[in-house]
């Protein structure tokens, strides 16, 4: 059995590590894998190609919303794309797994020759987007049970909007393909099931594998040393890649922090620069390690702190808390999609109220004054997302 996993980059964003630590916990069990992404073996013309792709994608929905850049990014309308299916790798494969596979990269047309070619077709949901029309999370909107219109993340929608044709394009090519979509979490298949798209489709949850031989505890004081992070103080670990983004709810985390003021805290920073605040005061001392480069990096990091949180407004089933937990750091997070199965409220970690920074500073104190957390929240995660176990479950779905 040849299986080839199909995402947009190879490790940029989530769902592209998800997508590759599946890929090395496939070939540990011995199934013949590959990955195809947008930069495999380019040329300098299909290169050029794939760029224009990108772009007129963009322009299309520039031009949707009147020229206005708000939301630009919330959505794809998969217009154009490269035809994967012309390549040695997709010709020779027996099932074909699907990630993430938007930004101009695969268009609707590519997407029915997939489903078209006799081929086993795994689709795994690291968002909203393969069964609703444009949006890759639909916040509080419901149109995706029925059929998708008048599209809050459109600036001007209207009933028959970008929305209403991608989903009725979907419709028409979805209704015919066998498909099983696999969500990372139970509450995104949950989501996926209430959809006019999958109707009549399997269906089922499969987690993200994780290494353990990489994210694993190590001694505190050693972790720390590596980043010059004091020994003093009790570290709470934020990561994020763009502070701006409203949905990872950094505004919640400033106000928490606000209210540990004199607890003896810092806060430790990846991925972004001090003046991630946006002016704000912040009173924590703040520690702001930049961009991690390695996994092996990220993983004494989480070992270094003693808390990490994600304060996210919208999510799947972040990597971010496997990892975490897996170095014995146990998580603080609210409860919102697919986080409440990860983080086991007051057993290893604590899961708040939705937007609610009082009940987010109050997990963040609980974590830090119950140290025994940390070893639950390693047997959990070595538990539940080791590779080997993950990589099964995926092999009984290619086999069926």
């Amino acid at each position: 059995m040849k299986v080839l996993i199909v995402n947009t980059t190879e490790r940029t964003g989530g769902a592209a590590i998800a997508a590759s630590r599946l890929m090395h916990a496939l070939q540990n069990e011995g199934v013949k894998v590959s990955m195809r992404t947008r930069s495999n073996g380019l040329s300098i013309f299909n290169f050029q190609f794939s760029t224009f792709n990108f772009y007129w994608e963009r322009l299309r929905i520039f031009l949707a919303n009147r020229l206005s850049k708000q939301n630009l990014w919330l959505v794809d309308i998969a217009n154009c794309g490269e035809d994967i299916t012309q390549t040695r790798e997709f010709q020779e494969a027996d099932v074909v797994h699907l990630h993430w596979v938007n930004q101009g990269f695969l268009s609707l047309k590519v997407l029915e020759r997939i489903f078209q070619s006799g081929k086993r077709i795994i689709w795994t949901m690291h968002d909203q987007w393969s069964y609703a029309g444009i949006c890759h999370y639909t916040e509080d909107c419901d149109h995706f049970q029925t059929h998708c219109h008048d599209c809050p993340q459109l600036i001007h929608p209207t009933h028959k909007d970008l929305s209403y044709k991608v989903f009725e394009a979907k419709k028409h090519i979805w209704k015919h393909a066998d498909i099983t979509f696999v969500g990372c979490s139970q509450w995104i298949a949950e989501e996926a099931r209430k959809s006019l798209l999958t109707q009549g489709k399997r269906i089922v949850s499969i987690p993200n594998a994780i290494d353990h031989s990489i994210f694993r505890p190590i001694p505190k004081d050693k972790a720390r040393a590596a980043f010059g992070l004091p020994t003093d103080k009790r570290l709470i670990f934020f990561s994020c890649q763009k502070i701006s983004d409203e949905r990872k709810g950094m505004r919640y985390l400033l106000k928490a922090l606000a209210q540990l003021q004199g607890d003896d805290i810092g806060l430790v920073v990846a991925g972004a620069t001090p003046s991630f605040v946006g002016g704000e005061a912040i009173a924590t001392p703040l520690f702001s390690v930049g961009y991690i480069d390695s996994e092996q990096r990220m993983a004494q990091l989480y070992a270094a702190a003693d808390v990490f949180v994600t304060p996210s407004l919208q999510d799947n089933l972040p990597n971010t808390i496997v990892e975490a937990m897996s170095c014995g750091t146990p998580c603080v997070g609210f409860h919102v999609g697919g986080i409440p199965e990860m983080i086991h409220h007051q057993k290893d970690g604590y899961v708040a109220r939705y937007c609610d920074s009082g009940d987010l500073a109050e997990g963040i104190r609980y974590v830090l004054d119950h140290p025994e957390l940390q070893q639950e929240a390693v047997n959990y995660a070595h538990e539940t997302y080791n590779e080997r176990r993950v990589a099964q479950l995926y092999i009984k779905e290619y086999e069926r």
